[in-house]
């Protein structure tokens, strides 16, 4: 599995309190408690992505990549879908190539924004064509709120304050061109239980079968062998004087 987070300045937005990014942090430590025995990655992006932590059964260190999350880790130029999904794509299927598709392989794109991208929609046919299964989880409101920073709110070329809303279109899009599923969190859902449980129920899925012809299985001869040599064992013990 793993995990794309959007780590423009929009998510610094506190319509979801305290704020979008503080709230995700604290949700992902719940999905990487949930799915403790499995290999989880992480991606931070904006218009670049970043491999912010390979795919790891190390839930402890995984927890401090989230930890230290915070937007001024990427650049701040728009949000692009494409470079996170190609990455991720890339790891998992060279793991497959390595290992064998042994369990399903997933992608968590996590975001607030409009997806400015131009080949989202390319990466998105592969990792269909490749069983690659995708959720979307949006995370903001559609009243939006202004965007703290360092020196104030965030305006924009007109010296007016930026409102950032939740954009969930380009989510749902996404998540309907690769055969997967969007959830969103806002003031008055939270569906990252609901994600989890549609993620263990493709855990569930069965991959691949084998049969094994029982009758092929000689095992009786050997057994028959050590029964006829525990006989004679019996039958013919060898007695040991002492003088």
């Amino acid at each position: 599995m793993f995990i794309c987070l959007d780590l423009s300045e929009s998510m610094n937005a506190f319509d979801i309190q305290p704020t979008r990014l503080e709230r995700i942090k604290f949700e992902m430590k719940n999905i990487v408690e949930a799915f403790n025995s499995d290999r989880i990655g992480l991606i931070m992006f904006s218009n670049e992505a970043f491999m912010q932590c390979p795919l790891t059964y190390d839930n402890n260190a995984l927890n401090l990549f989230i930890q230290s999350l915070h937007t001024g880790l990427v650049p701040s130029t728009g949000t692009d879908f494409g470079p996170p999904l190609e990455m991720a794509f890339d790891k998992l299927t060279s793991e497959e190539s390595a290992e064998g598709r042994q369990k399903s392989q997933i992608i968590i794109m996590i975001s607030d924004g409009e997806d400015f991208g131009e080949t989202t929609d390319e990466i998105a046919e592969d990792i269909e064509d490749e069983g690659i299964r995708l959720f979307a989880l949006g995370v903001g409101t559609e009243e939006g709120s202004k965007i703290q920073t360092s020196r104030g709110y965030k305006r924009n070329q007109e010296n007016e304050e930026v409102v950032s809303r939740l954009n969930s279109k380009s989510l749902e899009d996404l998540a309907e061109k690769t055969g997967g599923e969007y959830f969103e969190i806002n003031k008055r859902q939270n569906d990252v239980e609901r994600m989890i449980n549609a993620i263990n129920a493709i855990e569930g899925e069965l991959r691949d079968s084998k049969e094994v012809d029982a009758k092929s299985n000689k095992y009786y001869y050997f057994l028959m062998g050590a029964l006829a040599l525990l006989l004679i064992d019996l039958l013919f013990q060898m007695r040991v004087f002492r003088i």
